[in-house]
């Protein structure tokens, strides 16, 4: 009979979604064969819903590479959307609890004739220091914070604000606009770079005003997405450790515009839209 799925994009940020409960599937080798772009759905990886002990449904997230990834802030919005426009789920008067490798995610979904049509997100509180990240902390050693951390990345030197927000981020604010850096060549250096155990994504930055921001993102597995939602996140953390922006920002990404709310002590908050694109059959 095949595999039912939905594909959904986030501003640009595309998964596939599928119901997984009572099936027994290679979840990341399905990633990385549907994740393709012309062999496959194309996608940057898929969410599979599962029964939760901890919350109301339970969250799985693959990158493109068949990696499992801990978090995605615009991976469970839609989720949210696959699990609340089919009743999967219904939210709770504080939202839709999703139970992920991160831990326990509310969304507060905002609806239109029965389909969610975009949602703000509890991203959780970020982590700032080395090990939690994690970074190498014989190289940063015994700090709170890791702020403008010099690496050597494809033969230049830049500086990197490293956190989690579920996942490991490094952050770089560059010079030049984000259009003219080169995301796609660097990236793979900062992703794999001997400082960060369990690799990391990176990120680029412009400081627009104190409420705007430009971003451009590499996420660790997938290569440079449109958007990202664990991403943007970590750029609003980072640029509000830097002083450069107030707890609110709107955020400019090549798929589109995200919001975002920091206030530099408790969880962080993403809010964006969510489309179901089409839906389809895989076949076994």
């Amino acid at each position: 009979m095949g595999l039912p799925f939905a594909k959904l994009h986030g501003a640009g940020n595309d998964y596939i979604a599928i119901d997984g409960r009572g099936l027994s599937r290679d979840w990341g080798e399905l990633s990385r064969v549907m994740s393709e772009l012309h062999f496959g759905a194309g996608s940057d990886g898929i969410v599979v819903v599962l029964p939760s002990d901890e919350a109301q449904v339970r969250m799985r997230i693959f990158n493109p590479d068949g990696s499992e990834a801990e978090m995605s802030g615009n991976g469970v919005r839609l989720f949210s959307k696959f699990v609340l426009d089919r009743e999967i789920a219904v939210p709770g008067a504080d939202g839709l609890t999703v139970e992920t490798m991160a831990g326990v995610r509310t969304i507060q979904p905002t609806m239109s004739e029965g389909k969610m049509i975009s949602a703000r997100v509890a991203m959780g509180a970020p982590h700032l220091a080395p090990r939690e990240i994690p970074v190498d902390v014989s190289v940063t050693g015994d700090v709170e914070r890791v702020i403008d951390l010099p690496i050597e990345a494809g033969g230049r030197t830049i500086k990197v604000t490293c956190l989690s927000v579920g996942n490991p981020h490094a952050v770089h604010f560059p010079d030049v606009d984000v259009d003219d850096f080169p995301l796609n060549e660097i990236g793979p250096f900062v992703e794999s770079h001997e400082y960060f155990p369990n690799k990391i994504n990176f990120e680029i930055a412009n400081v627009t005003d104190r409420g705007h921001l430009k971003a451009r993102m590499f996420e660790r597995g997938a290569g440079e997405t449109l958007s990202s939602g664990t991403g943007s996140s970590a750029v609003c953390v980072a640029a509000k450790l830097h002083g450069f922006t107030d707890d609110a920002v709107e955020m400019s990404v090549p798929g589109g515009t995200l919001n975002l709310e920091w206030d530099g002590v408790g969880e962080v908050y993403l809010e964006g839209p969510t489309v179901e694109v089409y839906t389809g059959i895989w076949p076994d």
